[in-house]
């Protein structure tokens, strides 16, 4: 069974949606999207180090459109491995396994890796939405769009802009119909 990689934060969680959010919360000026495409994170949102220390902003992020649904299906035909930084911010360990058990309950512990730097990970295939990761990567890759990578090519990593899409492109490579 071929395995694939499946970042969190920007995959699976909408901590853009969540930054936004909380922005808005503590400033009352509402972001777009449009405004901050092709910004890095920490420019686009001044307050990012104050949100990400923030306890409960990793386990109350929302779920990116689809993705629920999607990795369920990828899940039957691929062994599933979230791979998500998380030592950067000690308290996003336990919240984003918190937050993986509840969204994700058919993806067990075993299959959950928190680390530093990716690029110890080889699996046949790596979802992510930065660079960094799928850069150094020997593996089939896939960039999920996020306003931060809008604006940049994609090089050798084909770019999905949703769920369902990426669900199509795993189907035809397997070559067996859409699971959508």
């Amino acid at each position: 069974m071929k395995t694939i990689a499946v970042d969190m934060d920007g995959v699976l969680a909408d901590v853009y949606r969540q930054f936004i959010d909380m922005h808005f919360q503590d400033t009352g000026e509402q972001l777009d999207t449009k405004t901050i495409r092709g910004l890095k994170e920490r420019e686009a949102f001044p307050l990012l180090e104050k949100h990400v220390h923030a306890p409960g902003f990793f386990e109350n992020a929302p779920l990116i459109p689809g993705a629920k649904e999607a990795l369920k299906q990828i899940h039957e035909q691929y062994k599933v491995f979230i791979v998500s930084a998380a030592t950067e911010f000690p308290r996003s360990l336990q919240e984003k396994q918190s937050w993986l058990n509840r969204h994700f309950p058919f993806i067990p512990w075993q299959q959950m890796v928190f680390c530093g730097s990716k690029e110890i990970i080889r699996t046949d295939i790596m979802i992510d939405d930065h660079f960094k990761n799928l850069d150094a990567f020997q593996g089939k890759t896939y960039l999920f769009t996020q306003p931060h990578n809008e604006n940049a090519s994609s090089g050798r990593h084909l770019r999905v802009n949703s769920w369902e899409e990426l669900v199509g492109l795993l189907a035809t490579n397997k070559q067996k119909k859409p699971f959508l």
